[in-house]
């Protein structure tokens, strides 16, 4: 395994990519060379539609890898295992088929094999409705099938992949020093709050102000940023404390609040942690720790399929019928896709419109579009 440093200075080079996004190729390489591979990407795609996008990619030869979103997706045996998996999972394309069952394949025949790849390890970083984002690294003939050491590694820097990628997201600036970040702050459309090692917040923007000033489901409470509810402040709080201590204080849980407002309103709040590497311009411009993230679910807004979970209280595979009955449409599609029986899938979608008050299809649809991810645009 890779020196303890090693890792820490390349966590840290993820976090300062989510403030300077021209820094992206080259920590994707370094992430996939830390994983086992010479080539890695973070991308897009459908399991059903079919395309995507690739967000940031290093070392994958251009001519393959348009080739792949424009014929090869659909061929790819592996999509639909990648787009079910959990969040953070690694999972390689060996986990999901036999080697010599994927070598008979046409897509490993005439896209994989060209290159000399083997295997295919990633873990997602996000999902929509119709969309999954990875993290993926290449295997190749020298690497060999992915062994439980690349899954290790995999597991251990993929939150952070992830975390960045969302931030950056929600920040959503073509090029942002950290030098220009806090003049940034008043063009942003998030609400963002940045608090000192105590909680006590030191500086808001436009937007964050405006979601402050109505106090629910954040508020500020003598100087300190708080939750109206008691559990979402106790996770809040915990996330501030552990920011003061830098990118490895976090460790590899996420950073990612669901909170309900009163009136039923979503909305979710990430904590990126300013005592660490460049980020530290930014804080020491505000005597600040931490930066929080804040914006109320709409159409567009960048969430993740289990905070949908945590809303309404669904069980894993409560919320798979959920995607798949929103994405395919038709109950006995969902059944053939998941391989179960039609009856196992209407008790189950039975279960998902109590939870979430839905009384028909068209009414999830819409439930999921509230959460959707910028990752699928």
């Amino acid at each position: 395994m890779a020196d303890a440093d090693d890792v820490l200075d390349l966590v840290g080079d993820i976090y300062d990519a989510a403030l300077d996004p021209l820094r992206w190729p080259e920590v994707v390489g370094r992430a996939g060379q830390f994983v086992g591979g010479q080539v890695a990407s973070i991308f897009s795609k459908s399991p059903i539609a079919g395309g995507g996008d690739v967000l940031c990619q290093s070392g994958i030869d251009p001519h393959y890898c348009q080739l792949y979103f424009d014929k090869y997706v659909k061929l790819d045996p592996a999509t639909t295992g990648q787009y079910f998996a959990e969040i953070g999972q690694p999972i390689a394309v060996s986990d999901l088929m036999p080697q010599d069952e994927l070598r008979q394949t046409r897509f490993y025949r005439e896209w994989a094999a060209p290159q000399g790849m083997v295997d295919f390890i990633s873990a997602v970083i996000d999902k929509s409705a119709t969309t999954a984002a990875l993290f993926g690294v290449f295997r190749y003939e020298s690497d060999g099938l992915a062994d439980n050491a690349a899954r290790m590694r995999m597991q251990q820097i993929a939150p952070h992949i992830r975390r960045a990628v969302m931030i950056g997201r929600l920040i959503d600036l073509k090029s942002a020093q950290a030098s220009a970040f806090a003049e940034a702050l008043e063009r942003m459309t998030c609400g963002i709050g940045l608090v000192d090692r105590l909680g006590r917040l030191v500086h808001a923007n436009a937007a964050g102000q405006q979601l402050l000033d109505a106090g629910d489901p954040l508020f500020v409470r003598d100087g300190r940023l708080a939750a109206r509810d008691g559990r979402t402040d106790h996770m809040l709080q915990d996330f501030i404390v552990r920011s003061g201590g830098g990118d490895a204080a976090l460790g590899t849980g996420g950073t990612a609040m669901l909170m309900t407002s009163q009136n039923g309103q979503h909305h979710v709040a990430h904590v990126l942690p300013l005592t660490s590497r460049d980020r530290q311009a930014v804080g020491r411009a505000y005597a600040a720790s931490a930066a929080i993230f804040m914006r109320r679910t709409m159409i567009e807004p960048p969430q993740s399929p289990e905070l949908i979970a945590t809303a309404y209280r669904l069980t894993p595979t409560e919320l798979r019928v959920l995607l798949g009955i929103v994405e395919i449409g038709g109950v006995p599609e969902v059944a053939c896709l998941l391989g179960v029986a039609e009856t196992t899938i209407k008790t189950h979608l039975r279960r998902v419109f109590l939870k979430t008050g839905a009384v028909r299809q068209a009414d999830l649809v819409r439930l999921v579009a509230g959460f959707m991810s910028p990752l699928a645009s």
